[in-house]
């Protein structure tokens, strides 16, 4: 039984990597490995409630609960299952939260990555089996201050902030820990992920929170822009790049390719929510200042085609969240 491991899989993007590759067919079981920690107002209201609605479907999915730092853990999962495919995704899920705890983000990061490495070395050299890929979530924030309209795998490296030193720290110990150990691997850096069952407090969520709540929504910055990506999309991109030989021991951008401003994002909350109301503010200098990421490289190597344009994708996660609502008492 072909099996892929998720670490962090009833996250935000795990939980999405785990229905792609079941609902495609291209494992037959995933496992689950979730430390169930609670980074965003574990308790606050509707948190159980949105979570269900990543699986409804409970079938050929196994939930072990526990920390990827844990040898024995990993150990015992790799002996009783056997994946092929490990989704590294377990991580602090926002920026503005590991940039308050470097070592809380480097144990996502770094001691992690480098445990579940170590334990698959393990098992390759007492011969009872070897995994087809690890991929490794990264993110776009690896790059820091985006210098050119369109950034590519090939730019500079300079992170400006705890979350993509430590994320950049991460993709340096896959890289030489998989040569070293000759184990495949492919890393991944998405940007702006957004879409239904998201609640790690991104800024698309906050907006339409806000817009929903009639709340004043604050652009801080008008001509402050994002590559937004729709959650499938990464989804389904992780998986080309986790299956064809082409991505093997490659890193690849893995967004619309498209950046977008926040005033546009909001201009078309504005079409939803008719009394929608905003103001702009001057744009954290601290922050990274972002764009449009390169997927020529995906494109080639891949095939991506991500299929969700920011209109399409905000009208997808508000026709959840409104269903959400209606149905969340039932």
């Amino acid at each position: 039984m072909k099996t892929a491991l998720v670490t962090g899989g009833l996250g935000f993007i795990g939980s999405n990597l785990v229905k792609i590759l079941l609902k495609k067919r291209i494992v037959s079981r995933c496992i689950l490995l979730d430390s169930f920690a609670g980074f965003i107002n574990p308790l606050k209201d509707n948190f159980s409630d949105l979570r269900k609605y990543r699986f409804k479907e409970k079938k050929n999915i196994i939930i072990e609960r526990g920390d990827a730092k844990d040898f024995r853990l990993i150990y015992k999962i790799l002996d009783l299952y056997k994946p092929k495919l490990i989704f590294h995704t377990a991580a602090i899920p926002l920026a503005k939260i590991d940039n308050l705890n470097a070592n809380e983000s480097k144990i996502g990061s770094v001691d992690t990555t480098t445990n579940i490495l170590e334990c698959i070395n393990f098992f390759q050299n007492k011969k009872k089996y070897k995994i087809s890929r690890f991929v490794y979530i990264s993110s776009s924030m690896v790059y820091g201050d985006f210098k050119k309209n369109k950034v590519s795998e090939l730019d500079k490296l300079v992170p400006k902030e705890i979350y993509g030193t430590m994320k950049l720290a991460g993709e340096i110990v896959t890289k030489g820990l998989c040569k070293f150990y000759k184990i495949p691997f492919t890393i991944i850096r998405p940007s702006a992920v957004y879409g239904p069952t998201d609640m790690n407090n991104r800024v698309s969520q906050i907006f339409i929170e806000k817009a929903q709540k009639g709340q004043t929504i604050n652009i801080q910055g008008k001509e402050e822009k994002l590559d937004f990506t729709f959650v499938e999309d990464l989804a389904n991109g992780c998986i080309s790049a986790a299956t064809k030989k082409n991505g093997i021991n490659e890193t690849f951008n893995i967004t619309y390719g498209k950046a977008e401003t926040l005033y546009k994002f909001v201009k078309i909350l504005s079409k939803h929510f008719k009394k929608l109301k905003y103001k702009i503010e001057k744009r954290d200098s601290f922050r990274p200042k972002r764009g449009t990421l390169s997927t020529n490289k995906a494109k080639k190597l891949l095939n991506y085609t991500p299929t969700y344009n920011l209109e399409k994708g905000i009208k997808k996660y508000i026709d959840f969240i409104k269903f959400f609502n209606k149905n969340k008492n039932n």
